[in-house]
């Protein structure tokens, strides 16, 4: 892919103004279509404060743009504008979607005995760097109640084994239901079923500790050392039933040498996992991400 990008001068805001919505769009890339969306959106009142776009092949390939823009009165205007695009919309055979940028996400984190990349997201979380609300920590290990709910925030320990995973899954599933917007596995250690992701397609994002799509499955650290890389890293991507085999959405590396052990690949590779996973969510939450195929456009 080769990218065509053009942000605005207006840099963006972030979302707590209870006036701005974002539009994000797909579609077959043909002349007219930023004027065409930008002319809607300016005949309907609204005010673009930014816009970036990419192409895959300005002849005949794909089209993808994001819009922020300013409402007045955006709870009753907002619903007539997302009618009136329709007919635009088909006319340039669109995928697209509006989010109101005041209303955060819920995110439901699952988490099992390490915490590392869990404490990152608390911490951006009670820095106000998230901009989202973590309405609850499930984990099949009780390690980290007290950490937790320290944050003010609802734990749920759910164990899970290979006989009473069917069971735990539908636990899980009774107490995310109408509570979580996105899943995150902050180094969640156990597969999560068809059943699981169907309820929240595109919408679960898990980290895995390497440079995917290198050392899939377990202890990709000791795959790694074994291998003798000089680059470990982290991905972070959305889960599909292909195992570590999802859309990718962010990934990170660093320099290892010979000298380096299991336990040195781990301790370096924690670092990184923290913040690749943690770039992901807030540029979910922030509705910067399209998937398209098993790839994704992030405009970051």
């Amino acid at each position: 892919m080769s990218s065509q990008s053009n942000p605005s001068e207006v840099k963006y805001q972030s979302g707590g103004k209870s006036g701005r919505a974002r539009m994000l769009i797909s579609c077959p890339d043909r002349s007219g279509i930023v004027a065409a969306v930008s002319h809607f959106l300016y005949e309907h009142g609204a005010n673009i404060v930014q816009s970036d776009q990419y192409t895959m092949d300005p002849e005949g390939g794909m089209f993808f743009i994001r819009f922020e823009f300013d409402l007045n009165d955006l709870e009753k205007e907002l619903p007539v504008l997302v009618e009136d695009f329709a007919r635009v919309a088909d006319r340039f055979d669109m995928k697209w979607h509006t989010f109101r940028a005041s209303r955060k996400k819920r995110l439901a984190v699952f988490v099992s005995k390490e915490d590392h990349c869990l404490l990152e997201l608390l911490w951006q979380w009670k820095a106000g760097d998230l901009d989202a609300d973590i309405s609850m920590v499930i984990s099949n290990h009780p390690d980290m109640r007290e950490l937790v709910e320290s944050f003010g925030i609802a734990y749920h320990h759910i164990p899970v084994t290979a006989a009473t995973k069917a069971e735990a899954e539908r636990k899980q599933l009774e107490v995310v239901a109408d509570k979580a917007d996105i899943v995150v596995l902050a180094r969640y250690m156990q597969i999560i079923s068809p059943k699981f992701i169907e309820q929240f397609p595109n919408r679960i994002i898990n980290i895995h500790h390497s440079f995917l799509p290198a050392f899939v499955g377990g202890k990709p650290y000791a795959q790694a050392y074994t291998r003798g890389v000089k680059i470990i890293g982290a991905t972070a991507h959305y889960v599909t039933e292909e195992l570590d085999g999802g859309p990718i959405i962010e990934q990170d590396v660093q320099r290892v040498s010979h000298r380096d052990n299991v336990d040195d690949l781990k301790r370096i590779g924690r670092t990184i996992e923290r913040v690749v996973l943690a770039r992901a969510v807030k540029w979910h939450i922030e509705d910067r991400v399209i998937v398209h195929n098993n790839k994704t456009v992030v405009f970051n």
